[in-house]
């Protein structure tokens, strides 16, 4: 935990999209405690919806003090044809920044390639992929120009499952950014390895338009066997001190 929050010192996010989050008030205290045990601020707003999944896995956000909440909607009970849709939410959360713009984040984690068969998996997370193109678009037709689809979408971009949101919306992943940091290790899970590709910054062109940088913050995350396939913290002398498994993908934006 305590190098979680060093990582979140570290990248230093305004807006803060969290995956696998228990609930708002362990979120909280989270936030209060250990980030303000490494001298830095809390984070001024954080909410958290319940979810789906059974574990009490969901995701949230965590804005610094000016991004103010100013709506949130959730879609935990959208469905199709099939059934119930997400396994965790889309939740999706509209932010006021200082500069007076309106940022709309869906935080996303989907379906995981294990618990079931692959083709099950793999059509879920279609599902889901399709679904939040839909929302994505409703936003655009609504009038939302800044727009951004974060999280763990669990499949690689050239995958089946998620081209409905990667291939047919005009959304942008940040690593392909011409301003990214690009460290020779284009997967963001385990060691970085091109099937390791699984966690997202998607910007609408507006977003995207505005980007001043980006890259993927490894620092807290344990690679290769011995932790040295790049610079870690020097308090994490094995893998179970990690941060986590998925490192911080992050953008910056002009806004």
């Amino acid at each position: 935990m305590q190098h979680t929050a060093m990582v979140m010192r570290d990248v230093a996010a305004d807006v803060l999209g969290v995956i696998e989050a228990e609930n708002r008030v362990a979120l909280k205290r989270f936030s209060g405690q250990l980030l303000e045990g490494l001298g830095i601020a809390p984070y001024e707003h954080i909410m958290v919806i319940d979810g789906n999944d059974d574990r009490g896995i969901d995701v949230g956000v965590m804005t610094r003090a000016g991004y103010e909440i100013i709506a949130i909607r959730s879609h935990v009970d959208d469905s199709d044809a099939v059934g119930q849709v997400f396994s965790r939410d889309c939740a999706e959360y509209t932010i006021a920044t200082p500069s007076g713009a309106r940022l709309v984040l869906l935080v996303n984690h989907l379906k995981s390639k294990g618990y079931g068969t692959t083709a099950d998996s793999n059509e879920k997370r279609r599902r889901q992929a399709l679904r939040v193109a839909e929302i994505y678009g409703r936003l655009r037709d609504d009038g939302e120009t800044k727009v951004a689809v974060v999280g763990d979408l669990n499949d690689t971009p050239s995958s089946a499952p998620l081209a409905p949101l990667l291939q047919q919306t005009d959304l942008e992943d940040i690593a392909t950014h011409p301003t990214f940091t690009d460290d020779g290790k284009p997967g963001t899970f385990g060691n970085g390895t091109k099937s390791q590709k699984i966690d997202y910054v998607l910007l609408s062109p507006a977003l995207f338009g505005a980007v001043t940088g980006g890259g993927v913050f490894r620092t807290g995350v344990w690679g290769g066997k011995n932790g040295t396939l790049w610079p870690i913290y020097p308090t994490m002398t094995k893998p179970v001190h990690a941060a986590s498994d998925h490192a911080a993908v992050y953008a910056d934006i002009a806004l």
